[in-house]
């Protein structure tokens, strides 16, 4: 299941939907689809930072996409969670006690047992 990044602008709590990468070699900024994993030398930016993103004076802005949407989750993702929910919900039946061990005492939820 997909997880939602925010955006690395400092105080903004958007969902990210696009990767900026700088190529100082090349002196251009790189504006593209979200990543599909953060990456260390990367920023994840939300719609507004993206369209609004400017490069240093001398270099370039490439963008890959012409407008940066969240696509919200996929069916697929909305699966997976259902299916985590279901799976933490079940009850499981306690594993028994061995057959040498035996309750000795009680005290509210706390007992003590007697392995023998």
């Amino acid at each position: 299941m997909r997880s939602v990044r925010q955006c690395s602008r400092t105080a903004c709590q958007q969902a990210a939907v696009a990767t900026l990468t700088y190529v100082y070699a090349d002196s251009t900024a790189v504006l593209g689809p979200l990543a599909q994993h953060a990456e260390p030398h990367s920023y994840d930016l939300c719609a507004g930072h993206a369209e609004r993103l400017t490069a240093p004076r001398g270099w370039e802005v490439v963008r890959l996409a012409p407008q940066y949407e969240d696509a919200g989750p996929s069916p697929d993702d909305i699966s997976a969670l259902a299916e985590a929910v279901r799976e933490a919900g079940r009850v499981r039946p306690p594993a028994p006690e061995p057959p040498n061990v035996s309750e000795t005492a009680r005290r509210g939820h706390l007992r003590m047992l007697n392995g023998g």
